[in-house]
């Protein structure tokens, strides 16, 4: 195995996997009260209303079909009775439909961040990256599911993409496997690793915030002023 696939497919994912682990620790530690999206809403509503569900929505269909795909070996879907076929319409039918609704959204958010003067303003450069990054992942991910399986006639990944993936955390990394698949998804790999090293530094660390104690929380009363207080 070359040094180059070594290092692509086995140090730099750890090396990624571990400073997103070890810097969401720091940045709790030190940088709690930074735990924010930095919300631009003030400043822009109407785009903001329709790109952001769009964006959202479709990545958490994207993240579950990641999940399915890719931590799900193939041999437990042909267990349960379902085909390779089946399979691979159930995929690019619904991936394509996830990704075109998040593809939709991260344009329209892009464009407003762009157009906006005040949204542009509070654009700092690991946002700049952020959105390099998501690009590139975003589009290669559609390449690869519109490109490659749709019209170019499929490849399964999971022979290849997803022993790897889940090599990684079975501590039995298999670059081999990565070296032999389509360009596309090495991009959309690597991208996405890159991606999680920059996490902890960026306002993707609200994505962990999910407001429960909203639930729980007392409603606040807001009163108008008294004529007397108002004079």
């Amino acid at each position: 195995m070359s040094g180059g696939a070594l290092t692509l497919w086995v140090a730099i994912p750890y090396v990624c996997l571990s400073v997103f682990v070890v810097g969401h620790v720091w940045r709790i530690r030190t940088g709690l009260l930074t735990w924010t999206t930095r919300s631009t809403q003030l400043f822009e509503g109407p785009l903001l209303r329709v790109g952001g569900p769009l964006f959202h929505l479709g990545l958490l269909a994207v993240i579950g079909g990641h999940v399915l795909g890719l931590l799900v070996p193939k041999q437990a879907t042909e267990a349960v009775g379902l085909s390779d076929h089946s399979y691979h319409l159930v995929s690019v039918g619904a991936g394509t439909a996830a990704g075109l609704a998040m593809t939709l959204g991260f344009a329209i958010l892009l464009y407003r961040r762009i157009s906006v003067p005040k949204v542009r303003r509070k654009t700092s450069k690991s946002d700049r990256v952020v959105y390099l990054l998501l690009g590139i992942v975003i589009l290669s991910g559609m390449w690869a599911t519109v490109g490659v399986n749709l019209i170019g006639g499929g490849y399964d990944y999971r022979e290849t993409v997803g022993p790897w993936f889940r090599g990684l955390f079975l501590l039995n990394p298999q670059p081999s496997l990565m070296t032999g698949a389509p360009l596309v998804y090495q991009l959309h790999a690597l991208a996405a690793t890159l991606l999680f090293a920059l996490w902890p530094f960026s306002r993707l660390v609200h994505a962990f915030s999910v407001p429960v104690a909203y639930l729980r929380r007392s409603p606040i009363l807001y009163r108008p002023r008294s004529k007397e207080i108002a004079t």
